[in-house]
């Protein structure tokens, strides 16, 4: 028997120092650690949540049309590629979802539809019209939602974020909660640029170029637009680079008339970096480097263009134009723009990440200040220390000396549980502690049912001894069944629930796994010793 006890006694400890070692993160106590301790131990403890630490949450919606769309140009492009290698004449055009092909014959019909098979034909009367199939496009709209979520969590992981919570939500949207974030503004620029890069060349022969204005005020881009549109060549194309004084600090547009084709890329990016000029006032710039076949292209481009201006282009906007002097080998390259040290680091992170699929737009945005998270914690720890008062002078008012061992199961139950959530580097928000205090109830609740039974045993007549044993065994199944039935609930809750609903599912089904092993194990063990090690005549219950 004594062995028996000793063993659990044991295993309780055991429990109690692993509850500590994991705890010991959220702790002051931690900083004063040896490095040895913090680089082989557990580091991370429980992790606040949004509502407890403040920051943002935000949900997009992924543009999968946009997505179609920009597939179907990047077709369109392909196939007047292959048109001109076959040597046949016809112009293909493409608007929205729509490729246009004139004049139509059964050749160049057959060269469309060989190479991509997801093309269905449109009627539209004398052209000959496609457009990609249904079930292409809806593939691309679930993939571009895919794509989206892993490029965000890139850009937000190289952000610097801790613990950021990313997931879909349906079929075209993504939820981002940043905890701890200090710059919401700057966070959201990160996550929702598209960041399109592409090099183009400037079209400088065309005629239209010389008469084109060196500058135009902000806000006059679409008057000038308007006046052009008659006269740009199709297969060129008006953008703006944006140019300040750094005197005056005035802010003015140049339009440039570049190619719509685009040489080169941005999905061919190895790196890009932040690097500071010290020829122009330690200005930072972007320093870029393409992947073996970006090189390639990138050397094949400047060679043939020498002594002509290559655009370097973001989400349609012009960062520089600089005139090709000679062939570029290597692979490398430079954006300047301007920028300040954190547009610099902002737009790396953005090319290191990858442009995202499709634009996305920004349907929530809701901002938790860090003193409202304050408030929320020292609500919640308030709540929790009355709670936890008053339950355990109840427990001893009540069932005197059986109320003390209970008071001890709650406090081993606290302990276990903040340990087992920290093992877990779980998250906590405010319905995770109303889950806490719900555990602590279901504890109290446990042993009252079991003092009740073994208060019926002693009414009997039963000794001290098998009062306890007999109502452990009575109570054993109510217990059980009805822990059960909670976490089966909570399994319910985390399964089909988001965010803090899922906070509160984790740390009731803990709560409720530690309580049995706390009420059954823990409690009934105190009462073993104390009947072991003398023979009680009289249970203080």
């Amino acid at each position: 028997m004594k062995k028996n006890i000793l063993w659990r006694f044991i295993l309780i400890g055991v429990t109690i120092i692993l509850a500590g070692v994991f705890f010991l993160p959220n702790t002051p106590v931690f900083r004063q650690m040896p490095e040895w301790w913090k680089k082989n131990m557990p580091d991370k403890g429980i992790t606040m949540g949004l509502d407890l630490q403040g920051g943002i949450h935000l949900v997009f919606e992924v543009e999968g049309e946009k997505a179609v769309e920009i597939t179907t140009e990047r077709i369109a492009q392909s196939l007047r590629d292959i048109i001109t290698k076959k040597k046949l004449s016809a112009e293909i055009t493409s608007s929205g979802m729509l490729i246009t092909v004139a004049p139509s014959s059964m050749e160049i019909r057959k060269a469309i539809e060989d190479n991509y098979p997801i093309l269905t034909p449109v009627e539209t009367g004398t052209k000959l019209a496609y457009k990609i199939s249904d079930k292409e496009a809806n593939r691309i709209k679930d993939n571009s939602a895919d794509q989206a979520l892993e490029t965000i969590r890139n850009r937000i992981d190289q952000f610097g974020v801790a613990e950021p919570t990313i997931h879909r939500q349906g079929t075209n949207e993504i939820v981002v909660q940043l905890p701890g974030i200090k710059d919401p503004k700057r966070a959201i620029e990160i996550i929702g640029k598209t960041a399109q890069l592409e090099f183009k060349l400037v079209d400088d022969s065309s005629p239209v170029a010389a008469e084109i204005p060196a500058s135009v005020e902000p806000g006059e881009e679409e008057n000038l637009l308007k006046k052009f549109v008659e006269k740009i060549p199709a297969d060129d194309e008006i953008l703006f680079e944006k140019k300040i004084n750094r005197e005056t600090g005035v802010v003015r547009k140049s339009p440039i008339l570049i190619k719509k084709q685009a040489s080169l890329t941005g999905d061919l990016l190895k790196e890009a970096k932040v690097n500071i000029d010290s020829s122009r006032f330690g200005e930072p710039y972007v320093s870029i480097s393409f992947n073996a076949a970006g090189a390639k292209l990138f050397e094949e481009v400047t060679a043939a263009n020498v002594k002509k201006r290559l655009a370097i282009i973001l989400d349609n906007t012009i960062y520089s134009a600089p005139v090709i002097q000679e062939r570029i080998s290597g692979g490398n390259a430079q954006i300047t723009g301007s920028f300040s040290m954190d547009e610099a680091k902002d737009l790396a992170i953005v090319l290191k990440a990858g442009a995202l699929p499709a634009p996305v737009k920004m349907l929530q945005n809701i901002t938790v200040g860090p003193s409202l998270g304050t408030d929320s914690i020292e609500a919640g720890k308030m709540a929790g220390i009355i709670g936890t008062i008053f339950v355990v002078i109840f427990m001893i008012i009540y069932y005197r000396l059986s109320g003390v061992i209970a008071d001890f199961a709650l406090v081993l139950n606290i302990v276990l549980l903040l340990g087992a959530m920290a093992s877990l580097n779980a998250t906590l928000t405010m319905p995770g502690i109303a889950g806490i205090i719900l555990a602590i109830g279901m504890a109290v609740d446990s042993n009252v049912l079991m003092f009740e039974r073994i208060r019926d045993e002693v009414r009997a007549g039963k000794t001290p001894r098998s009062a306890v044993d007999s109502g452990y065994h009575k109570a054993f199944w109510t217990i059980f069944d009805s822990h059960v039935t909670t976490l089966i609930t909570a399994a319910v809750l985390f399964q089909f629930g988001t965010g803090p609903i899922k906070g509160f599912a984790v740390t009731l089904s803990l709560g409720v796994a530690i309580n049995l092993f706390t009420a059954l194990i823990g409690t009934k063990t105190v009462f073993d010793l104390i009947n072991s090690r003398r023979e009680v005549k009289k249970l203080s219950i």
